[in-house]
């Protein structure tokens, strides 16, 4: 019995190994690459460590590209959407969750339907909106349309279920308002929701590229992956080693944001119940 419990661990922890290789080794192949030189990178067959490392690429993609502008614009429609998903996604579900109104159930349904509809759908109704606005290639045309996403909401909504009624009753006893109640004692209780939502919509603002491609129209408004990728490519030539290290730049901050919060990540997906 041993014997067979000690080949089913090894047999799993192989599968895991090849699993952690699929994963990363496409990671570890960009820092790689992007301190190869153009020529070596285009060599068959490709070379896994670089034969002469250089720093070409990096002191291209910051000499070459505005990267300080991109780099700010990035960081500003990242931070204030994700701010925008903390504060109003937290509100509405603590509405879903702890308030009785008309037409709750209808609302909820709404949240769901939404997360049922591709967002390739609603892009070009999206966009023509922000067109008819006046908002093509300004701030709030990149950021407006994902201050709140039904994910988000939903997400809230199931964590704050959880959270015993007793505490805002007593809250409601002492005279405290429905706004004072969500600030100072929702919000604190809702660290581990709050930390997953953060980094999910961070994650996803960060590296969007189809609507700032569409939206931001001149470089004082791009962002980091449209400007790596409409300064690194060309009609007949490519530049990978300048995608390379433009990609890894790109990572690094997402990395950052998640070893910051991996614990509160982790403790959200597992008291929210998703799986």
């Amino acid at each position: 019995m041993n014997d067979n419990r000690t080949r089913g661990r090894w047999w799993l922890y192989a599968v895991l190994t090849v699993g952690l290789v699929a994963v990363v080794g496409p990671f570890v192949w960009m820092l790689l690459g992007s301190f190869k030189g153009e020529g070596e990178l285009r060599r068959v067959p490709p070379t896994w460590w670089p034969e002469t490392a250089t720093l070409d690429n990096y002191t291209q993609l910051f000499s070459k590209l505005s990267f300080p502008r991109f780099f700010l614009n990035s960081v500003l429609v990242a931070a204030v959407v994700t701010l925008g998903n903390l504060v109003f996604c937290s509100m509405l579900g603590y509405a879903l969750a702890k308030l009785e109104f008309r037409g709750k159930k209808a609302v909820f349904a709404l949240v769901m339907g939404t997360l049922m509809v591709p967002g390739m759908v609603t892009f070009v109704p999206l966009f023509i909106l922000v067109a008819n606005l006046g908002l093509v290639d300004s701030y709030p045309g990149l950021i407006l349309p994902f201050l709140v996403a039904p994910f988000g909401v939903f997400l809230m909504r199931q964590f704050i279920l959880d959270l015993p009624d007793d505490l805002l009753d007593a809250g409601r006893v002492d005279g405290a308002s429905e706004l004072r109640i969500f600030r100072q004692i929702i919000l604190p209780l809702c660290g581990p929701a709050l930390a997953t939502l953060g980094i999910l919509t961070f994650l996803g603002s960060w590296n969007n590229f189809l609507w700032p491609l569409v939206v931001a129209q001149s470089e004082d408004h791009y962002t980091l992956p449209v400007a790596l990728a409409l300064y690194s490519t060309g009609q007949n030539n490519t530049q990978y080693g300048l995608l390379l290290a433009g990609a890894t730049v790109i990572v690094v901050p997402v990395l950052v944001v998640f070893l910051a919060f991996q614990r509160r990540f982790i403790e959200g997906i597992a008291s929210t119940g998703i799986k």
